[in-house]
């Protein structure tokens, strides 16, 4: 699997890449940062991180299962994780990747966890990487709150979206960042010869509606030219997003209900539908991922592909990787804004959190120094040194533009102003089944269900699984460790 990261904009981005499996012969390389940008990090570090006498972490080595590896690099053309820098660097850290397939990982956790090998810390996710309640609740993970203090001002900003990850006091991710999830990137070139206005400068004069977004859909995409405005398959998902609800809600006691009555997303379900039924959606052979020939961005650079909703570590790839793919990133033809907004809905812009950060595995051997290293990276996000400093390294390295990072913290402003992170994925089996089948079923085929047809089939079971899983969370809570 490619290692990907961005640092400016993640700790830990949670990738779900089916079918990543191990790379075996590879070998971490030393890449550095220029002396003066080393020495500012190492003198900021000391502003809000304990001194190295007293951290308690400090000159040990955390063991990190996962099927990526966002900390050390094999690649001289990568950018340097300026948090693991800092573990490194001033306290004597290092880390021991532990390598797992993707499609094995819970797999691997568990055999470690249960047979007396525990790694230290796993990646936080949702949806599809999720590791919250359900893993909790049987035990591959343990609470985090002796370790990490929410009300400390390093960690406080993130506190309200830790709190997604809690149940009666108690939280099991430590979360390092909330940025954003899905993006509407375009190829600025494609969208100039088709004369449309620019989705980006349609935001920033509040223009950029689901009608705009839908008008230009319609006329782009043409079936006997092979031209569809959408690609992939996040779109069914994210467009529901953009509505400001989730399909399940977690209510203040971190119980969760169901939301599928939800007028916003009935308008939502139904744009998808007209867009589906109207041909501007890409099936091949209605598949999963419906990519063109199984590229993420297939179509973009050709001009067969209007939008590509995605997550922006996309763009994190070398400049010969992204431009063969996503247009002439030296010519500015990438670009990104985010999900339109609903004209009938509240007027504001909507979109999802992307959680970055870790889980602490039971029995971690080592839970201070995972602390410690997850400070770090918390640590460069919100420093201005380290900051500029990361930014500088995606305009060297990765060519990103003014405006690109300018959107970027645009976007991470949206997603701050509204915090939702997706709360489905490790569920109960059955809840997992229902949910993901109407965030991305009714319309992958050419033949799609209506949001009632939906509703009709599954609300009666989302509400038996919701039940079941809430029970599952109070006996936990009561009781421990669920077999």
């Amino acid at each position: 699997m490619k290692r990907i990261f961005a640092m400016f904009m993640a700790a830990v981005l949670i990738v779900s890449f089916v079918g990543c499996g191990k790379k075996k012969g590879r070998e971490i390389i030393h890449v550095t940062l220029s002396t003066q940008d080393a020495e500012a990090i190492l003198a900021a570090a000391g502003i809000t991180l304990p001194d190295v006498e007293n951290a308690k972490g400090a000159n040990t080595v955390v063991k990190y299962l996962a099927w990526g590896d966002p900390f050390h690099n094999y690649d001289e053309n990568e950018v340097v994780n300026t948090g693991f820098f800092t573990f490194t660097e001033k306290y004597g850290g290092e880390l021991e990747w532990i390598e797992c397939e993707y499609m094995e990982r819970f797999n691997d956790l568990s055999r470690n966890v249960l047979g007396g090998t525990p790694p230290d810390m796993f990646p936080a996710g949702t949806s599809a990487t999720a590791t919250y309640p359900m893993r909790c609740i049987k035990g591959m993970f343990q609470s985090i709150d002796d370790y990490i203090d929410y009300s400390d001002p390093l960690w406080q900003d993130v506190a309200e979206v830790a709190d997604s990850f809690s149940f009666r006091d108690k939280h099991f991710t430590i979360v390092t960042d909330t940025t954003f999830k899905d993006i509407v990137a375009y190829n600025t070139r494609v969208m100039a010869e088709w004369g449309f206005d620019d989705p980006a400068s349609l935001y920033f004069n509040d223009e950029w509606t689901w009608q705009t977004f839908y008008n230009y859909c319609m006329d782009f995409s043409d079936i006997d030219e092979n031209r569809f405005a959408l690609d992939g398959q996040a779109y069914t998902n994210s467009l529901v997003q953009a509505t400001g609800q989730n399909f399940i809600h977690r209510a203040d006691d971190g119980t969760y209900y169901s939301n599928l009555d939800s007028p916003e997303i009935e308008r939502a379900e139904q744009m998808l539908y007209d867009l589906t039924k109207n041909d501007c959606t890409y099936h091949e052979g209605n598949s999963y991922w419906a990519q063109r020939n199984g590229v993420l961005g297939g179509g973009m650079k050709e001009g067969l592909c209007l939008f590509y909703i995605c997550e922006t570590w996309a763009f994190t790839g070398t400049v010969e990787e992204v431009s063969a793919v996503w247009g002439d990133v030296s010519a500015n033809e990438v670009m990104f804004c985010p999900l339109p907004r609903d004209e009938n809905g509240d007027g504001n812009y909507y979109l999802l959190s992307q959680i970055n950060g870790y889980m602490l595995c039971t029995g971690a051997l080592n839970p201070e120094g995972a602390a410690l290293l997850a400070s770090c990276e918390r640590f460069k996000l919100l420093d201005p040194t380290v900051i500029d400093i990361d930014r500088k390294q995606l305009e060297e390295k990765y060519l990103w533009t003014k405006d690109m990072l300018d959107m970027y913290d645009t976007c991470k402003a949206i997603a701050k102003a509204n915090p939702r992170a997706i709360v489905t994925g490790d569920m109960t089996d059955g809840l997992n089944s229902a949910v993901s089948t109407f965030q991305y079923g009714p319309c992958r085929s050419a033949n799609p269900s209506t949001w009632a047809q939906v509703k009709e089939q599954y609300s009666e079971n989302v509400d038996y699984y919701l039940e079941e899983l809430n029970a599952l969370m109070v006996d936990f809570a009561e009781n421990g460790v669920i077999e």
